[in-house]
This record gives C-alpha cells, sequence and structure tokens, in this order.
C-alpha cells in the first residue's frame, strides 16, 4: 500500500525548526514540576497524551480521514508500536523523578541518542557518520554533566561528588531504572517514527501515535486506580499546557524532522532541552545555572552544531 510520500526536501531547514522544539519541550518539566504537586505522574502523561489527541482529531479526521483508511496493517501496526513506545517512555521516565534525584533521571534519560546509535544500523539500516558519533560524544557528556551539576560542584581541589552508592541505593535505584527504561522507550519511539514518516504525512502519523500512547496509559492509570476526576483547574491548566506547548510543538516538531534527517540526529537534539530547561528555571523560578552547567550547556551545544553541519553536509550531496 503507498502512503503520502513526503518531499525529498524539507521546506525550510529541519535545524531551525529545532530552536522552537528544544525552547517548547523545556518547558515539560517544570509543568509537571507543577502538576506534580497533586496528580500522579502516570495521571499527568495520560492527560498529556489524551488532550493532544483530542485536539488533533478534527484536523485528522477532517483533511487526512483518506491517509488514514488506506493505511496498511503493516505501517498501521508499526505506527500503533511507535506509540507504545511513546506511552513507556512518558510513563517511566515522569515515574522516575518520584524516586530518584532530578540528576540520576536527566543523566539516564539522556542516553537516548546512544541507543538510537546502537540500533540504527540494526534495526532501520542507517548508518551514523563519523561526525554525527562526535557530536553525540560530546552532546552527552554535557548532558552527563548538566545533570551531575545538581549534586555536584567544583572546588579548589577538583569536582567533588556524593559517593556512588548514593546514586543507586533503595528507591532512587529503581528511580534510575525508571529512567533508563525511559530512554530506552524514546529510542524505539524515534527509530520506528523514522521508518514511517517518510511515507506518512505528520498528521495520520501523530494522529496514530499519540492516539495510542493515551489508550496506553489511560489503561496504566486504571490499572494503578488513579483517579481521573477531582483536582483543581489549576491542574488541569498544567494538564492542557502540557499538551499544546512540549506535546503538539515540541514533540510533533521532531516527528515532522524525522521525515527528512537521521533518528541519530533527531535524539542528538534532545539533549538540548536541559538548555531549555535551565534557561526557563532562570527566567521564571529565579534558579541560577552554575559555572559546571554552564559548561555542560556549551558542550551540547557544540555537539548539536557538529551533528546538525553533517546532516546539512548530507542534504546537500
Amino acid at each position: 500500500m503507498n502512503f503520502m510520500p513526503s518531499p525529498q526536501k524539507a521546506p525550510f531547514p529541519p535545524q531551525v525548526a529545532f530552536a522552537f522544539a528544544i525552547l517548547a519541550v523545556s518547558t515539560a518539566s517544570i509543568f509537571i514540576r507543577y502538576a506534580q504537586r497533586e496528580a500522579p505522574s502516570l495521571v499527568i502523561a495520560a492527560f498529556r497524551l489524551t488532550i493532544a489527541s483530542v485536539v488533533l482529531a478534527p484536523v485528522a479526521i477532517s483533511r487526512y480521514r483518506q491517509e488514514l483508511i488506506a493505511l496498511g496493517w503493516r505501517q498501521l501496526r508499526f505506527a500503533m508500536l511507535s506509540g507504545f513506545f511513546l506511552a513507556v517512555h512518558f510513563a517511566t521516565w515522569i515515574s522516575s523523578l518520584e524516586f530518584t534525584s532530578v540528576a540520576s533521571s536527566v543523566v539516564l534519560v539522556s542516553t537516548v541518542p546512544l541507543w538510537v546509535a546502537i540500533l540504527s544500523p540494526l534495526t532501520i539500516q542507517e548508518r551514523v557518520r563519523r561526525l554525527v558519533l562526535i557530536g553525540m560524544a560530546l552532546a552527552l557528556l554535557g548532558g552527563v554533566i548538566v545533570g551531575v551539576s545538581d549534586v555536584c560542584r567544583w572546588e579548589v581541589a577538583g569536582l567533588a561528588c556524593p559517593p556512588l552508592a548514593e546514586f543507586v541505593h533503595g528507591q532512587a535505584f529503581i528511580g534510575d531504572l525508571l529512567a533508563l527504561a525511559g530512554a530506552l522507550a524514546a529510542a524505539g519511539y524515534f527509530l520506528v517514527g523514522r521508518s514511517l514518516r517518510a511515507r506518512m504525512s505528520l498528521v495520520s502519523y501523530i494522529f496514530i501515535v499519540y492516539g495510542v500512547a493515551a489508550v496506553v496509559l489511560i489503561c496504566m492509570v486504571a490499572v494503578q486506580g488513579y483517579p481521573i476526576l477531582g483536582y483543581t483547574p489549576k491542574t488541569y491548566g498544567w494538564f492542557l499546557l502540557l499538551a499544546l506547548v512540549p506535546q503538539l510543538i515540541g514533540h510533533s516538531t521532531y516527528n515532522w524532522a524525522l521525515g527528512y534527517l537521521s533518528a541519530a540526529y533527531v535524539s542528538i537534539a534532545l539533549l538540548g532541552e536541559p538548555i531549555g530547561s535551565a534557561i526557563l528555571a532562570y527566567v521564571l523560578l529565579g534558579e541560577t545555572p552554575t559555572t559546571l552547567k554552564l559548561f555542560g550547556a556549551i558542550l551540547i551545544l557544540i555537539g548539536i552544531f557538529l551533528a546538525s553541519h553533517s546532516e546539512s553536509k548530507n542534504e546537500t550531496r
């Protein structure tokens, strides 16, 4: 079954769109922090994807009905698999923040590009170019530095961090495993999306993916017995903002870019989120970034630039 093909070249540079996507996705941690004051993590994730799916429904049904009807079972199955991966990613990553430190969660979930690079040649036969690998290494190192900057500090004698045992014991270790599971699920989400986006329009793809993720998360909420109703209007407001800004603007832009750029590069762009979060935290919460965090941010930006340069050279060939 043929799909609506994506154009060979993007209408404008996808790298430019990443600046807006990163800023949009960076708001998620702030919205989640406010929502977690009253709502369980699974409920937050379920509302985020459900609202996004409901907003997309009128456009998808009215303008993309024929494409959705024409989908073959194989493509539909993989789109549903992508939605399952997205649901697992949000369920595990958001839940990890209840058990472990933000630092540990950020470090482990930032390993997404590593898993994408390892799995890309094996799953979608997409070779990762050398410059992308170099950029990935720098961005991953920067992500680790940004993550540990909340618990480590730079002293005259060098970097001072708490013992490793403090990161891997008791409930914290459960949170670390959840964050790592979230990274693996996100890798699967990007790899499946890369293989489908070249053959499906953006709206059709994200409508199925977000919808499946919403159903999976609602089932998780039901199994856990969490209440869906009864929260304050302010909390529902945070749910709405999560759906509109980081999900429909941020994640949808990443999914759009998967039609034109490698899964490895798009996953590297995710590492810009801690930078955006730090900027928003400074503006909205008055949290001044440390020197260590700024150094990590610089490494991430250099890594993204190198990977972007490699993708740009590849597009011109």
